[in-house]
């Protein structure tokens, strides 16, 4: 099965990887066209000197759109707090790591580490789970449209997944991928018709696949799907769906050993009889 058979969703306005190359074959080559730079101001040694310092000006500006990405996941853990979900929501310190707590009536704490996209080191495996964490998820606020959403989820999982074969590696109990392109003309959504207000906007449910506990020695780790987690269900709950409606919304990841390596599924539910599943 494909990588992007491990997400529902799927990106309506990304680019093809040929105009992509486009633009950087353009890019890179305008250091000739003299009379275009001419025109700027420039001179073709202006240019090439200038232009490394450009794209990391131009990269800084993109990453100040991150204070707009990172009010999605709060305004979702504030609505939580807002509904009676959880009872309150601690946010990270300016330089700790982005950590939020949230303090859940008659259960404990749960761990919501922030990442960027899944396919990096630092998004996938650098990161530990506090010790004050009952359970602890990753969520993933990507959108990058480099890749499908299910390849970015596949690339995470499979960087992580050593880690779920170390029974002495307090492992995440579960991953989440959603942002604020979900549910928009850019990243189309099967679940639009849960969607509710959030911050201002018609928000999809994310996302949730549900992760085994860490083993050394098991042969099968949530191959079948059979972990129950906590977390999965208070979220979905603002979303309007109850105990007997969540089930279908919440994914899982799962591994097998076998004697040519490490199997892995990763499965998305998406409604009562609609899921999609990338093995191998």
């Amino acid at each position: 099965m494909l990588p992007d058979e491990a997400a529902p969703c799927r990106h309506a306005g990304a680019p093809p990887p040929a105009v992509v190359q486009r633009v950087q074959d353009l890019v890179q080559n305008l250091v000739a066209e003299r009379d275009v730079l001419a025109r700027y101001g420039l001179t073709a040694e202006e240019y090439r000197d200038a232009l490394p310092a450009a794209i990391e000006a131009a990269r800084g500006s993109m990453s100040a759109g991150n204070t707009d990405r990172r009010q999605f996941l709060v305004d979702i853990l504030q609505a939580l707090q807002d509904t009676g979900l959880v009872n309150g929501v601690t946010r990270p310190r300016y330089g700790d790591n982005t950590v939020y707590r949230l303090a859940v009536p008659e259960f404990g704490d749960i761990a919501i580490i922030q990442k960027g996209c899944p396919d990096g080191a630092h998004s996938s495996v650098r990161w530990s789970v506090p010790d004050w964490a009952r359970e602890a998820y990753l969520w993933w606020l990507c959108d990058s449209l480099k890749a499908e959403p299910g390849e970015h989820v596949v690339k995470g999982i499979q960087r992580m997944r050593s880690r779920f074969f170390d029974s002495t590696d307090r492992t995440v109990d579960g991953v989440i991928f959603h942002n604020h392109l979900c549910g928009t003309p850019i990243r189309l959504c099967p679940k639009q018709d849960r969607a509710v207000q959030i911050g201002g906007k018609l928000v999809p449910p994310p996302c949730v696949y549900v992760t085994p506990d860490s083993d050394s020695h098991a042969a099968s780790l949530n191959w079948e799907g059979r972990q129950q987690r906590v977390f999965p269900g208070i979220l979905l709950s603002l979303f309007g769906m109850d105990d007997q409606t969540q089930p279908a919304y919440v994914g899982h990841v799962g591994f097998q050993r076998k004697v040519g390596g490490i199997r892995t599924v990763i499965s998305a539910r998406f409604g009562v009889g609609n899921s999609t599943a990338y093995r191998r």
